[in-house]
């Protein structure tokens, strides 16, 4: 194989991987499948990635990546010069620091509030779950607010795979007008990163 194959899914965390693809220039093709629904294409997805998840990676030497962070890191290793990684220590170190809270912190509130019954829970305590992931997340999204000052990207005037994350995850629940009133300068950076054609076409394929 000599391209890269991101199996992904629309409305998905996918769409980040697919931005950083494009930006670095990186031959590949998006296998899109219906992620949870049982059939073939969950089958093969299974197979590479026992957690069932997209974005899933299959490098063109045929090793598979399940973790979005960590495809982002291989990107810029692979292509440097798109410069979604900062290149100054003091940037990355915030850059790290950004996108490993939205990917540890953010993401679990989704992973168990999007359908809490699949833990077992009767209504009641599944209700619960999903109200608490919720305030969760927006108290976590409340505190990044306070680290960043867009100009106009969350970490200065270079874009980075942190505003691609927030062009996408913006979209998320509890969505942008949330956003806009509570923080703004998160949406500013989204917004700004939603203006680059490529992000804006793959923005589009994937609502």
């Amino acid at each position: 194989m000599s391209e890269y194959e991101l199996i992904a899914s629309k409305g998905c965390g996918s769409a980040v991987i697919e931005m950083a693809l494009a930006l670095a220039g990186l031959p590949h093709r998006v296998t899109m499948i219906p992620y949870l629904e049982p059939g073939l294409e969950r089958d093969r997805l299974l197979s590479l990635n026992p957690l069932g998840q997209v974005p899933t990676l299959i490098l063109p030497n045929g090793n598979v990546m399940t973790e979005s962070a960590a495809m982002l890191l291989h990107i810029h290793d692979v292509a440097p010069q798109a410069g979604l990684v900062p290149s100054d220590v003091d940037s990355r170190a915030a850059f790290f620091n950004l996108m490993i809270v939205l990917v540890a912190a953010i993401y679990p509130t989704f992973t168990f509030g999007d359908d809490p019954k699949q833990f077992g829970l009767d209504d009641a305590a599944a209700s619960a779950l999903r109200a608490e992931s919720d305030a969760r997340r927006n108290r976590i999204w409340q505190s990044i607010e306070t680290l960043i000052s867009p100009s106009p990207y969350a970490l200065g005037p270079q874009l980075t795979a942190v505003d691609l994350y927030l062009a996408v995850m913006s979209a998320w629940r509890p969505g942008r007008a949330w956003f806009a009133q509570n923080c703004p300068k998160l949406l500013s950076a989204a917004e700004a990163a939603a203006k680059i054609p490529a992000v804006s076409r793959i923005l589009e394929r994937n609502a």
